[in-house]
């Protein structure tokens, strides 16, 4: 069983703990700080086919393993944005489905893949897009969560409306369907868009507090309205009398 801890708060950090012949696989880059005896393995992570197919699910095409060598070792791997990294146990049939860009890292022996909304209009209409991650096998996964993580436990045929980007992940018992916003009037004035996002049981559901899509709009507002009224900081240097 691998040894880990998660630190840092809302600027998470996982620190693990591998033994000899534990190895940890992660998308290139995501290595934050190890120690000396970790080897480094660089491949394709099950070939061309998944590594092309990491791409469209906004990873990287290669994956890199890490290995002590001579005893235990310690390796973190720190969240690329402010928000929470989950611990998840996936065994058999009991895999999970995650957004874009969500995966840190993985035990080895489990499967990255990408995962294709089986209903075109949920892909399509659904926030997340229509290609997400899924991890199959038997082991344990870290995934980076955009803000405060709230947990969902949905019984068969139970389900939940989630507004668009904030489905973070899913158990993969999981199904997808998107409802149209009833009533002109809510559709134009309600701001929350055209469609929801419908989660049905069994399984369990993850929604993420700050969608980093989101963040990215509401500060690129900002910013855009900042530089076109010229209420921007001028920083003067030198003196010219």
């Amino acid at each position: 069983m691998l040894n880990y801890e998660i630190e840092g708060g809302n600027l998470p950090v996982v620190i693990c703990y591998p033994e000899a012949g534990q190895t940890l696989c992660t998308e290139s880059g995501s290595m934050s700080w190890m120690s000396p005896n970790m080897q480094m393995d660089t491949n394709t992570g099950g070939g061309i086919k998944k590594a092309f197919g990491r791409i469209f699910s906004g990873e990287s095409i290669f994956l890199n393993e890490y290995t002590p060598k001579g005893g235990s070792g310690m390796i973190a791997f720190a969240s690329s944005f402010p928000g929470t990294i989950i611990p998840f146990e996936v065994s058999p049939g009991n895999g999970i489905i995650v957004q874009k860009s969500g995966f840190l890292a993985m035990e080895k022996g489990l499967d990255l893949s990408v995962y294709f909304q089986k209903k075109f209009r949920a892909g399509v209409f659904g926030g997340e897009g229509f290609i997400m991650q899924k991890v199959t096998g038997r082991g344990l996964v870290f995934v980076e969560i955009d803000g405060y993580c709230k947990e969902y436990e949905l019984a068969a045929g139970e389900s939940i409306i989630v507004d668009t980007g904030y489905l973070a992940a899913m158990s993969e018992t999981c199904s997808m369907d998107i409802r149209t916003v009833k009533g002109v009037k809510n559709i134009f004035l309600g701001g929350e868009g055209l469609f929801h996002t419908v989660i049905t049981g069994p399984g369990k559901v993850y929604i993420q507090s700050m969608p980093v899509s989101n963040t990215a709009q509401a500060l690129a507002s900002f910013l855009s309205s900042g530089s076109s009224d010229g209420g921007g900081i001028k920083i003067k240097i030198g003196d010219n009398d």
